[in-house]
């Protein structure tokens, strides 16, 4: 063997294991993001789109701890897109594998890849307050901003697709 084919050899499993704590939706056991839910049990659905112009619609959502939510992923562009959950370090690893494998498949309940003009669903549930990362890791559409923001909890800010706040003087 080859001093390459050595290294490609020995880097491979570590790819293969870092690639699967990435895709199963937390690395080394982490489920600060949630933990895969349940269709039956989920309390709602959300829609979100997917375009062309690297934008997912909405962009930010509200969800409650202990929440479980049925998002109903469109695809209404012309190229494959995908909505992955994540840590922004989850995400921005998953990123920088993407760039390099541009092929690579996915699978994970915190993801779902859509075709053109087709619909995919994750049913995810909400366990810790905070600020959870969606994204979609196909080569370039991250980089031209192709993510959004789950805000879980009653310490994150409301968004206009909230709906209206109370404001009293």
């Amino acid at each position: 063997m080859t001093s390459t084919r050595l290294r490609l050899a020995g880097v491979l499993p570590a790819l293969v294991l870092a690639t699967s704590a990435v895709v199963a939706g937390g690395t080394h056991g982490d489920h600060s993001i949630g933990q895969p839910g349940e269709a039956g049990t989920a309390t709602r659905t959300v829609n979100v789109d997917m375009t062309d112009s690297m934008r997912f619609t909405p962009a930010e959502i509200s969800v409650q701890p202990g929440e479980t939510v049925r998002f109903v992923v469109r695809n209404v562009g012309l190229v494959k897109h995908e909505m992955v959950l994540g840590t922004p370090a989850e995400i921005n690893e998953h990123y920088a594998m993407m760039m390099k494998m541009p092929d690579m498949a996915h699978t994970g309940e915190n993801q779902v890849s859509v075709a053109p003009g087709k619909i995919g669903e994750i049913v995810w549930r909400f366990t810790n307050d905070g600020i959870i990362d969606f994204a979609c890791l196909q080569p370039g559409h991250y980089g031209a901003g192709m993510k959004g923001a789950i805000r879980v909890g009653q310490r994150a800010p409301r968004t206009a697709a909230d709906g209206p706040t109370v404001h009293k003087h």
